[in-house]
């Protein structure tokens, strides 16, 4: 798992310079977390991570260029990606 969420953050950085390779990281554990925690409480079945991995990579191959600048119109993410960043310090 450690390996999927490295080259996915690896994919992010690429696409968004403005990150660090730690901060995309987060992102990257924090786009996969939500994902599988809405598809669960909708009731959905399963899929694997490899359905998980697709997601998130379309996820960053759309919207990772931008981000950065998502946390200043999303509160929710805000807050858990100050909280998780707080720990790489």
């Amino acid at each position: 798992m450690q390996d999927i969420f490295q080259r996915l953050a690896e994919r992010l950085y690429e696409k968004n310079p403005t990150l660090t390779i730690d901060e995309a990281r987060v992102w990257v554990e924090l786009l996969w977390e939500d994902f599988e925690t809405t598809r669960a409480k909708a009731g959905r079945e399963y899929e694997g991570k490899e359905m998980t991995e697709q997601i998130v990579v379309r996820w960053i191959d759309h919207y990772g260029p931008n981000l950065h600048d998502f946390l200043a119109n999303n509160e929710k993410y805000k807050a858990m990606f100050e909280k998780a960043t707080k720990y790489l310090h």
